[in-house]
């Protein structure tokens, strides 16, 4: 189903306009069709920084902090004592419900503390903290289960067994996300390669770096869906990650690579299953209502190794960038590997930031301090030397539409953002502001500087909390 959007937009390997969703003849090897959806904004990439930066090994030193909520869902439960021997991948805290998540040590040590300990949300979670020996010795593989005997039970197990879940900052227990109520509906599987978020690259690496274990993850999940095509999808500024990845998928029948052009937030859930598929979801779908199921590069490198290697998740790539940092990069983190450390691997700070944020500038979280674990959805340390929004003065809306127009789930920011600040629930949700995605667009472009995402966020918060009693 082809997408509908119309605007016209420079190909820039061609000096004729075309329309979005028209094939592009391009480099051998890269003959694809560009797909994109209505809204979205274009701020500074930032991505120059540290694009260019091989993945990095950064072995931690000291303690490290595993907090037992990483996902979305129920906190797992500690299943070791103070004073336990661990190894590199042995189960820390069990899963306690369906939506949850197992944990794992990342490292070889002993269990010095269980405790609450602070995380990027500001907040305190309990932890359990592992003094590291530095010795990185590895838990046995038990049970050994080859690919070619397995089922999809097998599968799905190992799964959850790993404790992925969705690393492109939500969370979702991924063994959940593989097991839809309508299993024999799902014909599409995308791989967000987009990584619309400014300054980060952990994904465009991986993609560079180890595209064949991508294109493995994608191939285990499409063992589950008998009816499944495999779609990995990559914003056009990637271009030699789109060539590479195409190359390898022109052996796959059932995978083919989509590429998107570059607009914020091309890479959120919504946006990018329209720019695929031409499928709509709203906030009371999931992707597998339209037949989707959506995972970030990095989560497909850990379904690999959970499958194929069965080896759990306790690792990622983590960008460190922003103009305070001294040498900007990527680097392949364990869990619970403090965020002070993985800063310094990129030479610290040229002087203290007035901004730091776990994630990008456009979706990440403020921080005012690094004393916090690099968690499994910990894509990025982003430091600035000035912190732009705090100094900027707001002013009355102008009604100038432009954050409407913006708009990635089509609704009004401005009056959703009026009706937050005035308390009124209903007009919100008559506006349809539970549509919101918190991309932050309408904040961005807004000429007022108004702070709409924040206020149409603080609603949704109350609402969703609402229903939940």
């Amino acid at each position: 189903m082809a997408v509908h959007v119309c605007i016209l937009w420079k190909n820039p390997f061609k000096n004729d306009l075309i329309k979005n969703n028209e094939s592009v003849g391009r480099r051998e090897g890269e003959v694809m069709s560009i797909l994109t959806f209505k809204g979205g904004v274009h701020p500074f990439e930032g991505k120059d920084m540290s694009k260019n930066k091989p993945i990095m090994d950064l072995e931690p030193v000291g303690e490290l902090v595993f907090p037992v909520s990483q996902h979305i869902g129920a906190p797992a439960v500690p299943v070791v004592e103070v004073g336990d021997k661990v190894l590199a991948g042995t189960l820390i805290a069990k899963a306690s419900g369906f939506i949850s998540a197992n944990v794992h040590s990342s490292v070889s040590g002993v269990v010095k503390k269980i405790e609450p300990r602070m995380v990027a949300a500001g907040n305190k979670v309990l932890s359990i903290i592992v003094e590291n020996d530095g010795l990185y010795e590895e838990e046995p593989i038990k049970n050994y289960i080859p690919w070619d005997k397995m089922t999809k039970e097998n599968i799905r197990e190992l799964v959850k067994a790993a404790g992925i879940v969705g690393m492109g900052g939500a969370g979702f227990p991924t063994n959940v996300k593989l097991t839809p109520k309508n299993e024999e509906d799902i014909d599409t599987i995308i791989i967000n390669g987009a990584e619309c978020e400014p300054y980060l690259t952990s994904d465009y690496r991986r993609m560079i770096e180890q595209p064949e274990i991508l294109i493995g993850g994608l191939k285990v999940m499409l063992t589950l869906f008998d009816k499944a095509k495999g779609y990995i999808a990559v914003e056009d500024n990637k271009r030699d990650a789109i060539v590479k990845l195409a190359q390898l998928a022109k052996q796959e029948p059932k995978i083919e690579i989509k590429t998107l052009y570059t607009k914020y937030p091309q890479g959120g859930e919504r946006a990018l299953i329209y720019a695929v598929t031409g499928r709509k979801v709203n906030s009371s779908m999931l992707p597998a209502d339209v037949g989707c199921i959506v995972n970030n590069v990095d989560t497909a490198f850990a379904i690999f190794k959970g499958v194929i290697e069965q080896k759990p998740l306790i690792q990622r790539i983590v960008t460190v960038s922003g103009d305070a940092v001294v040498n900007p990069g990527n680097f392949r983190v364990r869990i619970g590997t403090n965020t002070k450390e993985v800063v310094k691997a990129a030479g610290g700070f040229k002087k203290i930031p007035e901004k730091m944020i776990s994630g990008g500038p456009m979706m990440g979280t403020a921080i005012y301090d690094l004393d916090i674990p690099i968690t499994k959805g910990s894509s990025a340390i982003t430091c600035f030397l000035k912190d732009t929004v705090s100094h900027v003065k707001q002013t009355n809306c102008i009604n100038c539409g432009r954050c409407a127009s913006v708009c990635p789930g089509r609704v009004l920011p401005s009056k959703l953002a009026k009706f937050a600040q005035q308390g009124d629930r209903e007009m919100f949700e008559k506006y349809n502001g539970m549509e919101c995605c918190e991309c932050g667009c309408c904040s961005y472009i807004c000429p007022a500087k108004r702070n709409l995402t924040q206020s149409i966020k603080s609603m949704r918060k109350d609402i969703l909390a609402s229903k939940k009693k």
